[in-house]
């Protein structure tokens, strides 16, 4: 397989690792493309691969949009017609990628996934909307699955949907705790705040630039708000009522598990 990787960065690099580990079912080449031909060197450099330029003719088996989530309809435009065979995403919003790769590669296979974790923390679960399948699309999801990841299918719109609650959602809360607090002694975290501390420590350990986009890409920011100051505002009639709507959520969750 022949892999043209847009997008240099951690996510890029990750597509490459994974293609090229020596668990891997596919036996690949790997090139890679960057706005900045500084940073697609070097990750090429690294990994004995080769760079490219959007305006150079060479084609490819498949194509992988690893770009932040509002540059992908610009990045499927404009590499779209280097894939021979497929085009995906690890953007990590889909119902606007799969569009764009529709609109770009009609007649192409098409996957969109999504890694639920940052490449130091590899493996973990994989989201995966198939769009239009075929072999390229196959052996892809099979190198990630024998790189140690849990590869789930999923929809565009049950996707972006859980995004807002896992990431969105999230990263607002932890952030804005972080934010609200005081610094404290060590001595006086209690096993919820120490727990916290570690998950904000977590968040802001990444780049600012790849949390804005998810707080543009999805809601969610705005119900974690709206729950702070229910709670911040309730007698201690209503906050009952919410605390056994949080124990009521937790034990469905439990169920489902």
């Amino acid at each position: 397989m022949e892999l043209l990787v847009v997008g240099a960065g951690e996510m890029g690099r990750w597509v490459a690792d994974t293609v090229l580990a020596d668990s891997s079912p596919v036996d690949a080449t790997v090139a890679f493309a960057d706005r900045d031909p500084a940073v697609a060197a070097e990750a090429a450099r690294s990994r004995d691969a080769e760079t490219t330029s959007p305006d150079a003719a060479s084609t490819f088996d498949v194509l992988c949009l690893a770009v932040p989530m509002s540059a992908v309809p610009t990045a499927a435009e404009a590499y779209a017609a280097r894939a021979e065979h497929a085009v995906v995403d690890v953007s990590g919003e889909m119902s606007d990628a799969l569009a764009a790769m529709r609109e770009h590669a009609p007649d192409r296979e098409r996957a969109s996934y999504h890694p639920l974790f940052a490449p130091p923390r590899v493996p973990g679960n994989v989201a995966v909307v198939v769009d239009e399948a075929g072999p390229y699309v196959s052996l892809l999801t099979h190198a990630i699955e024998a790189g140690g990841n849990d590869v789930f299918e999923t929809t565009a719109a049950e996707h972006d949907n859980a995004m807002e609650t896992v990431q969105a959602g999230a990263h607002a809360a932890v952030l804005a705790w972080r934010l609200a607090g005081d610094d404290v002694r060590d001595e006086f975290h209690t096993p919820v705040s120490e727990a916290l501390d570690g998950i904000a420590d977590t968040v802001t350990e990444g780049s600012p630039a790849v949390y804005a986009e998810i707080q543009r890409a999805f809601a969610g920011a705005d119900d974690v708000a709206a729950a702070a100051r229910d709670i911040a505002d309730a007698d201690p009639e209503r906050f009952a009522e919410l605390y056994e709507r949080a124990r009521g959520d937790r034990e469905t969750r439990e169920r489902h598990d």
